[in-house]
């Protein structure tokens, strides 16, 4: 079985609005309310290809409320745990000459709710697939991220990790199967600039030696570089050269990965 956690699960409120100026009223042309979160994203992208998947992770409030009653109308199988303070956040995304975007805090999720979540992922064992994504809610531990997998590494569950910096560096050392970071971000942590496919592979390489098995970046249009546990490096260009959302395409591309993996191995 495959599941995603998302510890700040988001309604993402995509509006596009012409020519957006700072100070005054401006209309929207279109808006969209979706549910976002990196893992959310991810199991979208999954159920989408017919892979099934559960979501994990923390809502609350009547935000909450309406991001499960998304992914139900998606036939997205969910697992969440209500919390009773707070409101899961809005993420909103303002399309127009540029692209902006304002993401919410999200609730502070209690310890109680944290070792529910733990509880339940004592059920997964080897074969299984978990999915790490996106950031952590402050009030949360810094290190949950280890603690899930250091609980799990005996079980041989197949892990996959997709976050940033120190949130990301910080796992190494339990070699999960895949990790996902951008060109930017991968170059945010080794303090460079990159920005071609020759450029990503020795950081790339860099990230397997501290302990990845298979390191997969993204680089936006200009696509995406494999780094693989046998030494391959694959690079592919993007499919197409409009930009409709970017909102979750990273997040593809590990659904991708996962489905194809999951395929052919």
């Amino acid at each position: 079985m495959i599941y995603t956690i998302t510890f700040n699960p988001a309604l993402d409120y995509i509006m596009v609005v012409p020519s957006c100026r700072s100070g005054e009223v401006n209309r929207t042309e279109s808006e969209k309310i979706m549910a976002g979160g990196k893992g959310i994203n991810v199991s979208i992208v999954l159920n989408n290809m017919g892979v099934e998947n559960t979501a994990l992770g923390f809502i609350s409030g009547f935000t909450g409320g309406a991001i499960e009653n998304i992914l139900a109308d998606m036939n997205c199988k969910t697992d969440f745990i209500k919390l009773d303070n707070g409101f899961s956040r809005i993420n909103v995304k303002i399309k127009s000459d540029a692209e902006t975007e304002i993401n919410g805090q999200g609730p502070d999720i209690p310890k109680e709710q944290l070792d529910m979540l733990m509880e339940r992922l004592m059920v997964l064992k080897e074969g299984d697939i978990l999915v790490l994504a996106g950031s952590i809610p402050a009030t949360m531990p810094s290190d949950i991220y280890e603690q899930i997998m250091e609980k799990l590494y005996d079980r041989k569950v197949t892990i996959i990790v997709d976050a940033t910096k120190d949130l990301l560096l910080n796992v190494l050392k339990y070699h999960p199967f895949l990790i996902k970071p951008n060109h930017h971000e991968l170059g945010e942590i080794f303090d460079v600039e990159l920005s071609e496919w020759d450029d990503v592979v020795p950081y790339a390489k860099k990230l397997q030696e501290m302990g990845a098995v298979n390191v997969l970046v993204s680089m936006g249009g200009k696509g995406g570089v494999l780094v693989s546990d046998d030494g391959r490096v694959v690079a592919t260009k993007a499919t197409t050269t409009v930009v409709k959302n970017s909102v979750g395409a990273g997040d593809s591309s590990v659904a991708g990965f996962i489905a194809g993996w999951l395929e052919k191995k």
